[in-house]
């Protein structure tokens, strides 16, 4: 009960910062041609802006996009972003769902969740921003 309590007192601040580096991290990916159909509800592009916008004071910390290129790679190339299973902490976290967490799920039922063999999901932290965008920069190059 300690630590809930002592969490919640930043959680506001915390939270801010989530997802004003995620809006700016999407936007950038969306400039990105590597980064295909970035799936972020803060960006106007999304199906579902308007409704998120309607119903959210935030559009959260959690994107996804489509890799145009060799997802091994990508992910092997990252230092800031740590690779997880689990997504949601203070830090940023990256994510795989092909051979991570959907990879008991069939092929053909991913495909039609929506989840191919290149969408990488990510947990946008709390660092600063302009580190994120570089490292995915790299990452991307």
């Amino acid at each position: 009960a300690y630590l809930v309590l002592r969490g919640v007192k930043t959680l506001a601040l915390r939270m801010e910062r989530h997802c004003a580096n995620a809006q700016l991290v999407a936007e950038w990916l969306e400039a990105q041609p590597r980064a295909v159909a970035v799936r972020y509800p803060g960006l106007a592009s999304h199906p579902q802006h308007a409704l998120a916008r309607a119903q959210m004071s935030a559009p959260g910390a959690m994107l996804a996009f489509e890799l145009d290129g060799d997802v091994e790679r990508f992910m092997n190339a990252l230092d800031v972003f740590t690779v997880a299973e689990s997504l949601g902490g203070v830090e940023s976290l990256i994510n795989h769902p092909a051979i991570m967490t959907h990879a008991s799920v069939p092929v053909d039922i991913r495909q039609r969740l929506g989840i191919s063999d290149t969408l990488i999901r990510l947990s946008v932290g709390v660092e600063d921003v302009d580190d994120l965008i570089a490292e995915l920069d790299y990452a991307l190059s």
